[in-house]
């Protein structure tokens, strides 16, 4: 399976519908974003915004957040989700480089999804409605050192539909290397405890577009979900939830000057 089919996972109900399950960002995750912002107005574009995770806190924050994402399935669950109905927050079915956008951006964010888009139009596009001193911030979030790590990566490594994933593939770095942006700061956030249900830990796995239930048969996804609980469930409380550790990773960078002329 190709990479721009497995993009379009994301427009399946059942994807956007998993997405509740991920863990939220930790709330100073906010502060530092909001530090970022050193332009008027203070209007913040969220590309691939999915359900909004990052827009919908950020918007009570700043004047106005634009939240732009390909899947309307998305959007429609974004709405629905607390804050979804904000009045400053304004909704986008399109991708980032066609999207009619309503600039300029004292900030722009992306979640784990700028790796999804093509990357010399996408840094281009924005450079366009950035302010003069706006930052593009990538922020990267989950459990960190799970003692089951190992065996958890095993099954996921049998049903993923990207075998060629690599964990350590930071798409910044890819983007700098490429000569698109001039990264200026990162920041890793405050570690915050979190306690999630086995079976919402497993559901979240299908919010992915490698691991979507839409690619497995229903034989392949029940062996999925009883390959994870089997994982974790030595870990779990009495009362059948993990205790996580969820920590968030952030880099800030503007378009260069190469991505400026293309």
């Amino acid at each position: 399976m190709d990479q721009p089919e497995l993009g379009a996972t994301f427009r399946h109900e059942g994807v956007a519908a998993a997405y509740r399950y991920r863990p939220p960002y930790p709330e100073d995750v906010f502060d530092r974003l909001e530090e970022l912002i050193v332009d008027e107005p203070r209007a913040v574009l969220d590309i691939g915004a999915g359900e909004g995770a990052i827009a919908r806190p950020l918007a009570a924050r700043v004047e106005r957040v634009d939240a732009v994402d390909i899947s309307a399935a998305m959007v429609d669950a974004g709405r629905q989700r607390p804050g979804g109905d904000q009045p400053n927050l304004r909704w986008y079915v399109d991708a980032v480089e066609t999207a009619e956008l309503q600039g300029p951006y004292a900030l722009v964010t992306a979640g784990a999804s700028l790796h999804w888009m093509r990357g010399e139009e996408t840094i281009a596009r924005l450079a366009e409605v950035m302010t003069p001193n706006a930052q593009l911030a990538v922020i990267t979030h989950g459990p960190r050192d799970v003692p089951w790590r190992e065996d958890l990566v095993t099954v996921l490594k049998r049903h993923s539909r990207s075998p060629g994933y690599d964990p350590a593939f930071r798409v910044v770095d890819a983007l700098r290397e490429q000569g698109l942006l001039e990264v200026t700061g990162s920041a890793t956030s405050t570690a915050v405890p979190f306690r999630q249900p086995v079976a919402d830990y497993i559901e979240q796995f299908h919010s992915t577009a490698a691991l979507a239930r839409e690619h497995m048969s229903s034989k392949e996804s029940a062996a999925f979900d009883a390959a994870i609980e089997e994982v974790v469930r030595p870990w779990a409380s009495a009362d059948g939830t993990l205790a996580l550790t969820i920590v968030a990773d952030l880099t800030w960078a503007r378009p260069s000057e190469k991505a400026r002329r293309v």
